[in-house]
């Protein structure tokens, strides 16, 4: 009797029953997977347990068998970003370059998962890609000839720069969305704002920033960041001595 009934037709007035989607099982890689969706559309700051439980559509408290904290998932989200960098074999002959096309590399994939750098401003590589990047760099620096010394030191100094160039992109980013203006007409309007201010302190007290707003307001986030690059990896050149022996 109940499979005749259930092969009767739906009236077209009710409502038709629905199959339930089948729900992937929760694991860490599903809670990071989600949390990267959200981080990418709504930012760092909408980025919660709660919030990754509703994209899952469970309760926040199944997540915490799987992931400890927040703090925890965000060098889980971290890591993941930096699973996306390539890093290359280190070749001595060129070294330089390949220091300098790897942060440029870190810098584009940080720059495209909203402010994900906030999260690398404080962190030390720990997570799998972490440890791959930082590997890599460090690789090239000494058998470029950089002392190991020099090369941790440089490798905390260069990530920080690159971490710090990236969020403050992406705090542009958000008062552009804040503003409701693309990209463009918002950094014309701000820079020019900050131009108009600048004219107006006084001269004899300010005579070098009212004196030279032009030049302070030039280059976008790209010319910069590469002009701190190369002013540090000149610098990094100098302690470059022999190579070691392969």
């Amino acid at each position: 009797m109940n499979e005749q009934a259930e092969a009767v037709p739906v009236p077209p007035w009710r409502t038709p029953r629905k199959t339930p989607a089948a729900r992937r099982p929760l694991s860490q890689d599903a809670i990071v997977d989600a949390g990267l969706r959200v981080l990418d559309a709504e930012g760092l700051d909408a980025l919660s347990m709660r919030r990754v439980a509703q994209e899952l559509g469970t309760g926040p408290a199944s997540l915490y068998a799987h992931v400890a904290n927040k703090d925890e998932l965000l060098d889980l989200l971290y890591d993941r970003v930096l699973g996306e960098v390539e890093t290359p074999e280190a070749d001595p002959e060129r070294w330089l370059e390949q220091m300098r096309e790897l942060a440029v590399h870190i810098f584009d994939v940080l720059g495209a998962h909203a402010d994900i750098a906030k999260v690398a401003i404080a962190n030390i590589p720990s997570g799998p890609n972490a440890l791959r990047v930082a590997e890599a760099e460090m690789a090239i620096m000494i058998k470029g000839g950089v002392p190991p010394r020099i090369a941790s030191w440089m490798l905390d100094r260069l990530n920080l720069y690159i971490a710090a160039d990236v969020y403050e992109g992406a705090l542009y980013q958000a008062r552009r969305r804040a503003s409701g203006k693309d990209i463009g007409d918002f950094m014309h309007d701000y820079f020019a704002q900050i131009g108009d201010y600048y004219r107006t302190l006084p001269k004899d007290r300010f005579p070098m920033m009212a004196g030279h707003v032009d030049d302070l307001l030039e280059g976008g986030g790209n010319v910069r960041f590469e002009f701190g690059l190369d002013l540090l990896l000149s610098g990094l050149a100098r302690f470059a001595g022999p190579r070691p022996e392969a």
